[in-house]
């Protein structure tokens, strides 16, 4: 195999990544920033909280980066056959489809993902900086990435804007704080941008819905009849059932469970 076929966009994006992240870093560090008088001071804890930050960041990246989404199983296990993708446990009133793409049955709030080429469960988005796919799984994580992303941009903000010295003249400016001052706009750029998706995924969670979900409910079926979100049980129920998976169950019993109750107060 040739070596260049190795790079393949999910690694080329990850090293970006990494090497954008310890590049910054680095140029916090040389720079005459609040870092570099912390460590003239001998104050070592907080440049030390500093990088143990960034690097939890970036393994936590990582981490949703590469592991599964959530892929709905191709060929079920026989240990499987009482899960949600079978449909004799599925209410009939909730008939599966059979992805067009991979020939799966899927299961309710799934979705294919052209990127990743499988039906992923509880599908949110592909996020292409993790080329990989946001669902069940690591969707937690990825909120959790968000916040701890966010606390480092904006700790590197402040460092950043520390180390600039305007009161010189432009040449020898340009020269000491150029790149410094380069690094201070695009850390705004990525906190802004951090800060948009952590309180909009912070919204879809608390409401029990997808970005999906959120910019096609007209397109999806079983969304489109509906007047409310069958999946919202309330903020707490939401949260508790998003970061701890309690309570328990799927989402077609969900489902079913808000027609009947739709059912009960139109007949009364």
């Amino acid at each position: 195999m040739a070596p260049w076929a190795l790079l393949t966009p999910g690694v080329l994006v990850r090293t970006g990544h990494t090497v954008l992240t310890w590049g910054i870093t680095l140029v916090l560090f040389l720079h005459d920033t609040a870092l570099r008088q912390w460590e003239e001071q001998g104050e070592l804890l907080l440049p030390l909280t500093f990088l143990l930050l960034v690097l939890g960041s970036l393994l936590l990246y990582l981490t949703v980066s590469l592991m599964d989404p959530g892929y709905v199983n191709v060929l079920p296990q026989p240990q499987e056959e009482a899960k949600e993708e079978q449909t004799a446990m599925v209410p009939q009133a909730i008939p599966l489809r059979r992805c067009r793409y991979c020939m799966v049955l899927q299961p309710l709030r799934a979705r294919h993902c052209r990127e990743c080429r499988r039906c992923v469960r509880r599908y949110d988005h592909h996020c292409p900086w993790m080329e990989n796919c946001v669902g069940e799984r690591n969707h937690p994580l990825f909120v959790a990435y968000l916040a701890l992303q966010l606390a480092v941009l904006l700790w590197a903000l402040y460092l950043a804007w520390s180390g600039l010295r305007f009161f010189q003249p432009w040449g020898l400016w340009l020269r000491s704080s150029g790149l410094l001052f380069a690094t201070f706009l695009l850390l705004s750029l990525f906190s802004l941008v951090a800060s948009l998706l952590l309180a909009s995924h912070l919204y879809l969670v608390a409401s029990n819905t997808t970005t999906w979900e959120f910019i096609s409910s007209h397109r999806i079926a079983y969304l489109r009849q509906r007047p409310g979100n069958p999946f919202d049980r309330g903020l707490t129920r939401n949260l508790a059932h998003f970061f701890c998976g309690w309570p328990s169950g799927s989402w077609e019993t969900l489902w079913a469970e808000d027609e009947e109750e739709e059912g009960s107060s139109q007949a009364v």
